[in-house]
């Protein structure tokens, strides 16, 4: 029976050295993929797991909470790939809309306000948000959740038209479902979308109304257009 514990002993500290004290099992490099904003440098300088490593003492989500840290990061998934390797799978957050800042200048966020990067010039493609919010106050702010719902649902040929979006906050809401969305387009043309529901048949009826000579648009209750 004695012979029997030590065996099994004698295999678990085997697996032990080999997975902790081998040094054939550690870090010797950090692979990432999915990086086009931030350097692969700064996601390995924040991922922080210094060579020579053993991979099984790697915390795996505490790496990825922090690579998810730097702010253009939405999310990062790491994984050992063994026996000496760490590969760190990054999302980056992608701007949706653009506002224009004091200083001059745009702050490019994602759809939870969060910047992504700065430009001089807004650039194309990419609509701007008319809003007094600060910097600071985009982030989480239910109004950019809104904005960013709507232009996510527009069709190809519409989206491409949008040169501004504004939003005013239906009476007694304050989330993003209660706030009413106004597109303004290249052409001059305005169009009241409202809340994000119904977003279908609201584009249907706008490729019908938009190509006539109304200047304003009402679709934010489908099936009793106002226009103008």
């Amino acid at each position: 029976m004695a012979f029997f514990a030590l065996a099994a002993f004698a295999i678990v500290a085997g697996v032990g050295w080999a997975l902790l004290g081998n040094r054939l099992l550690v870090v010797r490099s950090v692979t990432v993929t999915g990086t086009h904003l931030v350097s692969q440098a700064r996601v390995i300088a924040a991922a922080d797991v210094p060579p020579g490593t053993p991979l099984l003492r790697v915390d795996t989500g505490a790496v990825a909470r922090r690579v998810a840290a730097i702010p253009q990061v939405a999310s990062a998934r790491v994984t050992a790939d063994w026996p000496d390797r760490l590969v760190i799978a990054v999302t980056e957050r992608v701007p949706v809309l653009a506002v224009k800042m004091a200083g001059g200048g745009y702050d490019l966020v994602d759809p939870a306000g969060v910047p992504v990067r700065w430009a001089k010039t807004r650039p194309a493609g990419l609509p701007r948000l008319l809003t007094s919010l600060p910097g600071s106050g985009l982030a989480g702010a239910p109004s950019v959740s809104a904005a960013a719902s709507v232009l996510a649902e527009l069709q190809r040929w519409l989206a491409s038209q949008v040169a501004q979006v504004s939003v005013t906050q239906a009476t007694g809401s304050g989330d993003a479902a209660g706030q009413r969305v106004t597109l303004h387009l290249t052409s001059g043309k305005i169009v009241l979308w409202g809340g994000p529901d119904r977003a279908g048949q609201k584009n249907r009826e706008l490729a019908i109304l938009l190509p006539g000579k109304a200047h304003y648009v009402d679709v934010s209750a489908p099936g009793t257009v106002v226009t103008r």
